[in-house]
């Protein structure tokens, strides 16, 4: 099991405006180009804010032709892209943060990239090395503003992610 640490390598937050759904998928696109394998995304927000659209956005940067079902009844949905997996979690019906290890996301970490809906439900599994994406609504009704904060590896590369934005 993975334990968050205190990060002193936390960046300071990014933030961003996206006006309406195409302009997630387009910042979407830009996230996917960065991505490695044992990345993890950790989606925060409320309801209807805008997490699972950002993760549909990812994984169809990488297979356009995909239904991206959300996991929120089965937890996890998994999709292979040529580069590695991709897991889309979403912990908000997680009755314990116990429950993460039979999720088998420890396993899954080392090759695939992470998208985690509801992080906050598993703080305590979370790696030190994520980056922390906090969605809400915008000044309209398609408008998202999102809060990126890059920990540890994260920090550094979030300037990249940044000058691409």
């Amino acid at each position: 099991m993975i334990a968050a640490m205190a990060d002193s390598r936390a960046s300071k937050p990014l933030t961003l405006v996206f006006e309406d759904e195409a302009a997630t998928a387009r910042f979407a696109r830009k996230l996917a180009a960065v991505l490695t394998k044992g990345d993890v995304i950790a989606l925060t927000g409320g309801l209807g804010s805008g997490k699972t659209a950002l993760a549909r956005a990812v994984i169809r940067s990488f297979l356009p032709d995909e239904e991206v079902p959300s996991p929120t009844f089965t937890l996890v949905q998994s999709y292979d892209t040529p580069h590695f997996a991709i897991w889309h979690v979403d912990l908000y019906r997680l009755s314990s943060a116990r429950d993460v290890r039979e999720l088998g996301l420890d396993d899954a970490l080392d090759a695939s990239v992470l998208l985690i809906e509801w992080p906050e439900r598993a703080a305590a599994w979370l790696p030190a090395d994520r980056l922390e994406i906090r969605l809400s609504f915008g000044k309209t009704a398609t408008a998202r503003k999102a809060e990126l904060t890059g920990h540890g590896n994260w920090a550094g590369r979030l300037a990249a992610l940044e000058a691409s934005a």
